[in-house]
């Protein structure tokens, strides 16, 4: 609720009004949705009222009918009040059929169930229609508003509204999509039945015209020409079991309208039959004989004000308020001031006060008779094109039976004050000033507070600041409180202050003014409490210090890991040669985090002459990680070399996991052993990707033998596969971290790195880095371990 007008020049000049433009433009839109808020709640609030008078119920108990009949009938509330209001009964159409104008005979399509959309248009084109005739307020708005909705829903091109006129024929009363001088040749049609929409209103039944040739036999058709428009329908809006207004909906379109078009503009004229008999509703008077005389007192008065009289349920109780006599200030969300107010209900002209705490004050006002005046609230004013933040106070007194309800705006000067003390509330500080001739002191509220001292005991005068402070910042206080006083330095220091809060940080800002010989005569500032701030700066120091601490600890045991990992996991710095094949291994360390890897790779000939190529990856990072791999390591190495089969040497592996000093250590790893003079390779896995074989131009992933996770079970399966290798062949064992990116699958990693080894593939030693270079992230978050295994074109002496 305003004094001031809510409606906002349209145009505005000048450097501030561009820079309140948003300002404005938020003002604007927080009114038109109070604006809609307003006009809905007027809606439903008409159609409860249609309800309890039919019925005796309470406004509860209406509101709960409204809400079960929407819901039965699959609508919205909105669409529910409409219709009720509108008064019609079940749809007369829906037991007597509608006549196309061509045959009388023909048969109409009855209604079954509620009224639905067409099926491409979905089940909210309704709830759309009923919110957008709430904003509706002549015939000739809705005619517009129904020519928007029937376009898209059944591609309207015109749509007309006619009423019967108290002198016989029929009167147009809205129109939509034809020019001005259609709607003057046919502003007044006399009572022929050879015009639909008469024909309508007189059977009240609808006209589907949808053959020209034969309509233009019965009827005389609106157009000019009237080909323009191939279809039409007339469809009475019976209320009340009479019809008194008939609306047309006209297409360019030819054929007929089908069942889904003509079921759902019945659906449609049964909601305008509501907001057409709101057109025509006035505000109910105000019956208490003192109304009079209240409105002729507030005419006189300035400001906004407002008499209420309670509108009370069947039960009693207080549903809403009456006004009964309005100052000419006083306005509405939808604009309505003054006089227009009478009448209405406080509910319809603003929505939102049923949640605030001001309609409970306004009971306890009628109750004990007691006046409210609430505590001062910002409400923003557009006035002039300019969005204008204003401080209001609401009172309420009784008056006889009603209620007199005022809103007085305050002075900008008070708004000023009352910043200036939300400023030091908000800021923890308090201002004052020391009158050095006079010794005078004056000092806001807030200076005490920041102080801790009691007002009893008077403010501080600038001499007696110092002792406050604790004895390690006393002599700096006194010294620059003695060049503000003498040789007017402005001075800006912090202090301490021992309180019964504890130890307080404070800070002192002042400044001095002299007379016309340069000596200070009066002194101003400000005291400020930072002790919160301080408090936040010196936690963050220290919790900055204990993560550089945990941070240093870390790069430490990186640095030892590192130094620990190289020494157990050397990297050649040239290819290798073992059992006739060419070796080349890398070794990547992750790139995000601090900690290293438990990657691994063993490539070494054995003393009968074959090779064994191992690639393993220890869950988890650090020293512990590191330690792991080496036991695995050196285990699976040793056990090759005495004899034992692969699928033996991961079985002893899982053992040694299971009774590690971590009960939860797991590894993946495989194993692959290569005798030359059969080229043979046998190979076992235990929970790990598959090696990759580039062979005659395709790359393909060797087929993987069962093996579990080391560390994950007590009875594992592991099994052994081999295969031949080719001269030419190129096999690639790699740790996980090659194939893995938090943004897809494993597989897609799998592909990725095979075709990159078919682009990237070259006889020539040292191309397994610039391979990596080109599969690899810029940021590695896991170790890269990679051995690759070649087999020479021109491999000799074999079987």
């Amino acid at each position: 609720m305003t004094s001031d007008p809510a409606i906002p020049a349209e145009n505005g000049t000048g450097s501030d009004t561009v820079t309140s433009t948003g300002a404005v433009t938020g003002r604007r839109a927080e009114l038109a949705r109070l604006r809609d808020l307003a006009a809905t709640s007027a809606v439903v609030e008409r159609a409860k009222g249609a309800v309890m008078a039919l019925t005796g119920c309470s406004a509860e108990a209406a509101h709960e009918e409204l809400l079960r009949r929407a819901k039965a009938a699959d609508r919205t509330l909105i669409e529910e009040c409409w219709i009720t209001l509108g008064g019609s009964a079940p749809d007369r159409t829906a037991s007597a059929p509608d006549l196309p104008a061509s045959s009388s005979a023909a048969p109409g399509i009855p209604l079954s169930g509620p009224s639905r959309e067409p099926a491409d248009d979905g089940s909210t084109a309704l709830g759309r229609l009923g919110r957008a005739l709430v904003g509706v307020r002549t015939p000739q708005e809705l005619a517009g508003c129904l020519l928007e909705h029937l376009a898209d829903t059944v591609a309207a091109d015109a749509v007309l509204i006619f009423g019967r006129h108290p002198a016989g024929g029929l009167e147009l009363l809205g129109h939509g999509g034809i020019d001005a001088q259609l709607a003057a040749q046919w502003r007044q049609v006399p009572p022929v039945t050879a015009i639909a929409a008469f024909d309508a209103l007189r059977t009240g039944r609808a006209r589907w015209l949808e053959d020209p040739a034969e309509d233009r036999k019965r009827y005389l058709l609106i157009g000019d020409p009237p080909e323009r428009w191939l279809s039409r329908a007339w469809l009475p809006v019976v209320t009340d079991d009479d019809a008194e207004v008939a609306i047309g909906v006209l297409r360019t379109r030819p054929g007929p309208f089908t069942a889904p078009t003509r079921e759902h503009l019945r659906a449609v004229v049964r909601l305008c039959a509501g907001r057409l008999r709101a057109f025509d509703a006035r505000p109910e008077p105000v019956t208490d004989g003192s109304a009079d005389a209240v409105q002729a007192v507030l005419d006189a008065l300035p400001g906004a004000a407002m008499f209420l009289t309670p509108v009370r349920a069947p039960s009693g109780e207080i549903e809403d308020y009456r006004i009964g006599a309005a100052t000419p200030e006083a306005i509405d969300v939808v604009g309505r001031t003054g006089r227009e107010l009478v009448g209405l209900r406080i509910l319809e002209c603003w929505p939102p006060i049923a949640d605030e705490t001001l309609w409970q004050r306004c009971l306890d006002v009628l109750g004990a008779g007691k006046p409210y005046e609430a505590e001062p609230f910002a409400q923003a004013d557009v006035v002039a094109g300019s969005a204008e933040l204003s401080t209001y106070t609401v009172r309420v007194a009784r008056l006889n039976d009603g209620l007199v309800i005022s809103w007085i705006r305050h002075d900008p000067s008070d708004r000023q004050e009352q910043r200036l003390a939300d400023v030091q509330r908000l800021g923890n500080l308090g201002w004052t000033n020391w009158n050095l001739i006079t010794d005078e002191v004056s000092c806001s509220a807030q200076i005490f507070t920041v102080l801790d001292r009691e007002p009893a005991h008077g403010p501080v005068r600038l001499t007696e600041l110092p002792a406050l402070a604790v004895p390690e910042d006393a002599p700096g206080l006194t010294r620059a409180i003695g060049s503000l006083a003498h040789e007017g330095r402005p001075v800006d220091v912090p202090f301490r202050v021992r309180t019964a809060r504890g130890v307080r940080h404070l800070r002192v800002v002042a400044e001095a003014v002299a007379d016309l010989h340069g000596t200070p005569v009066e002194v101003h500032g400000f005291v400020q409490d930072l002790t919160a701030q301080r408090n936040a700066e010196l936690a963050l120091v220290a919790s900055e210090r204990a993560v550089l601490t945990q941070h240093g600890a870390l790069q430490a045991e990186r640095a030892l890991a590192a130094r620990l990992q190289h020494a157990l996991l050397p990297l050649p710095d040239k290819p290798l040669r073992l059992a006739g094949l060419r070796v080349e291994v890398a070794y990547l360390p992750a790139q995000s985090g601090i900690h290293v890897g438990g990657d691994w790779y063993s490539a070494i000939e054995l003393p009968d002459g074959s090779a064994l190529f191992v690639v393993g990856d220890v869950a988890g990072h650090g020293i512990d990680a590191v330690a792991t791999m080496a036991q695995l390591r050196f285990t699976a190495k040793g056990m090759v070399i005495t004899g034992s089969s692969l699928t033996g040497a991961l079985a002893r592996l899982n053992t040694l996991l299971l009774h590690s000093r971590d009960p939860h250590g797991t590894a993946t790893m495989v194993l692959a052993h290569y005798w030359p003079d059969e080229r043979r390779l046998v190979w076992a896995q235990a929970g790990h990707p598959p090696p990759l074989l580039l062979r005659d131009g395709g790359v393909r992933q060797l087929g993987r033998p069962r093996g579990m996770l080391l560390g994950a079970s007590n009875t594992p399966v592991f099994e052994e596969l081999e295969f031949r290798l080719e001269p030419g062949d190129r096999l690639l064992l790699y740790t996980d971290g090659l194939v893995e990116r938090p943004s897809e699958g494993i597989d897609h990693g799998i592909e990725r790195v095979a075709r990159g080894l078919l682009a990237r593939h070259t006889d020539e030693p040292g191309s397994l880095g610039p391979l990596l270079a080109a599969v690899l992230e810029e940021e590695r978050r896991d170790d890269v371990c990679v051995v690759d295994v070649r087999v020479p074109e021109d491999l000799t002496g074999t079987v």
